[in-house]
């Protein structure tokens, strides 16, 4: 993904690059909490907002007894570098009373840096891109609302959408614009 351009007076800050982020649960009111996650990511000094998927109802993935789940995705605009943007990230959904137990179990929020502008990582703590998201529709096809012609593994974000079995996957909103309705209560809201 390309570096967003330099903001007019931010010659003394970061480089700023656009990543990607994927968003989902399953707990209490995702799509109340999701709004409230991306709300509290916008808040951020270090972070704005610059384009939301549409919001899906997707069936669960690897575990698949428990309910269906809200995803979307986002891409935003940062000076962090990507493990500051996954800390912050963690942090929200911490304050969001994200639960971490069960692997692909329920959640309330869930909150993943899928791309960080063309940084590649296989750490432990960090893989980038996301490791497995060409295999999950619940990620590629909201990525692929948001940044169709963007790479991955050598090859565009809609052809990985297509290619993904996408069965169940249903759009609940027309555009993106369906988190603002819930994120006035979240601008308060900032991650410490």
């Amino acid at each position: 993904m390309p570096e967003a351009p330099a903001r007019a007076g931010s010659a003394t800050r970061a480089a700023t690059v656009i990543a990607a982020i994927g968003l989902g649960g399953n707990l209490g009111d995702p799509p109340k909490t999701m709004a409230r996650a991306l709300g509290m990511l916008d808040a951020s000094n270090d972070v704005d907002i610059r384009t939301v998927s549409r919001l899906f109802r997707t069936p669960p993935w690897g575990k698949t007894d428990q309910e269906w789940f809200h995803n979307a995705c986002a891409l935003v605009e940062t000076r962090l570098d990507p493990h500051e943007l996954l800390r912050l990230c963690l942090d929200i959904e911490l304050k969001l009373d994200r639960v971490r137990s069960d692997r692909w179990g329920p959640r309330t929020i869930d909150l993943d840096v899928l791309l960080h502008g063309d940084f590649l990582s296989d750490h432990a703590d960090l893989t980038v891109p996301h490791p497995r998201m060409t295999e999950r529709a619940f990620v590629m096809v909201p990525l692929a609302d948001i940044a169709p012609r963007a790479v991955v593994n050598l090859q565009s974000i809609a052809d990985w959408a297509s290619d993904v079995d996408s069965e169940g996957i249903e759009a609940l909103s027309r555009d993106g614009n369906w988190w603002r309705d819930e994120v006035a209560p979240a601008a308060a809201e900032t991650p410490a």
